[in-house]
């Protein structure tokens, strides 16, 4: 097709990945469905390694509280971004103290007043509303996708989608927040994107968490490790670009590609073996007799 554009649907995929040449349209699967050895694992599985139950009991309100004891705890301010640019936003303290973060800072406090001028205002107010639902906007449907509405395109072309998710994980692992977290970590796999969406997403990702942060750097990773001898066409030397300014990005993509390749090596190697195997079992010693009569025939 003469569409240059390389569309993402976030899907369940195989190994090899379903990509097409450059120039078409293609589906690719999930980026966080693939190992580094190729193999499938669950977006939310165990390689968050989070305990939901822990979770639960660290988050949740005690059994006695009301929604009532929420509202009538005191008000807190929250100043997001700084000069001309900041957002005076306000939450109940009761809710607030839920993050470790807020708990310091409010006890901290002498006005009631926090200072969060380096925060992405986006993120600040999708934390807001995860105290009060349990969600934020895209909420999740039953049928496993994401809500939308008109103003939301249907695919990401410029990653604001995905940075949008991104962006609420990274804050919900400084506050402390491990549903949160994981419930943003869920979303990004549910956004249908753009290359370029992929390296706008790939960029923030290895410049603002941890190297050790493999829940959200892994799937990164092997996404790119699976695509980009087709992804790097449609980017325009952004994937380029993207390895040269982080290298670990470029370790990481490398590092997959080259487990992949060894594993099939190491399945060759066995299937290989397995048909030696079987053929000797089929034989049943009739070439070694053969070898002893040839012997006796020659004496």
């Amino acid at each position: 097709m003469a569409d240059p554009e390389v569309r993402i649907s976030h899907t369940e995929e195989s190994e090899e990945g379903d990509t097409q040449g450059d120039g078409e349209e293609v589906v690719v699967g999930d980026i966080g469905d693939v190992g580094e050895g190729g193999e499938t694992v669950p977006v939310n599985g165990d390689s968050e390694n989070i305990d939901e139950s822990a979770v639960a009991e660290h988050e949740q309100p005690a059994p006695n509280d009301t929604f009532v004891d929420f509202l009538q705890s005191p008000v807190i301010e929250l100043a997001v971004g700084s000069g001309s640019d900041q957002t005076i936003l306000s939450a109940h303290q009761a809710l607030l103290v839920r993050s470790s973060f807020f708990a310091s800072a409010i006890a901290e406090s002498s006005n009631r007043r926090i200072d969060l001028s380096t925060q992405d205002l986006d993120a600040i107010s999708c934390f807001i509303e995860y105290l009060y639902t349990g969600e934020y906007y895209p909420r999740k449907t039953s049928s496993g996708t994401l809500e939308s509405d008109a103003s939301t395109p249907s695919v990401d072309e410029t990653g604001e989608q995905l940075l949008k998710h991104a962006k609420v994980y990274t804050l919900a692992e400084k506050l402390g927040i491990s549903a949160l977290k994981s419930l943003s970590h869920s979303k990004i796999h549910l956004v249908t994107s753009t290359a370029v969406a992929e390296i706008a997403y790939a960029r923030y990702v290895y410049s603002h968490t941890s190297s050790a942060d493999v829940t959200i750097r892994k799937p990164v990773a092997s996404f790119w490790g699976q695509r980009s001898h087709v992804l790097r066409h449609q980017t325009e030397g952004s994937f380029q670009s993207l390895c040269l300014e982080f290298p670990q990005f470029a370790l990481d993509v490398l590092t997959f590609v080259l487990d992949v390749e060894e594993k099939r090596e190491r399945q060759r190697d066995g299937g290989e073996r397995q048909r030696e195997a079987n053929e000797r079992q089929r034989d049943g010693g009739k070439g070694w007799k053969s070898s002893r009569k040839r012997i006796r025939t020659e004496k």
